[in-house]
């Protein structure tokens, strides 16, 4: 089993790809100028949709698929 990985970035591009009773979400998460990846997020999407917006900076914990996306299970919103 793959372990988890954790990344801290700042949220671009947030696009709900279906709308559910629990959303299924994408966004970037640029981790750095020259890394981005791809997320999904569908536990507590609804306070995510909430509490980010573009440009947040935010920390992810989670774990890649088999396309290669970050499929969110935990986050956290750095204050500024």
């Amino acid at each position: 089993m793959e372990n988890g990985i954790c990344l801290k970035g700042s949220v671009e591009k947030i696009k709900i790809l279906k709308l559910e009773e629990t959303p299924l979400i994408r966004f970037t998460l640029t981790v750095d100028k020259e890394e981005k990846q791809n997320c999904l997020i569908r536990a507590h999407s609804l306070d995510f949709l909430y509490q980010v917006t573009e440009g947040n900076a935010i920390v992810i914990y989670g774990r890649k698929n088999k396309r290669n996306q970050v499929v969110v299970q935990k986050y956290h919103v750095n204050q500024k």
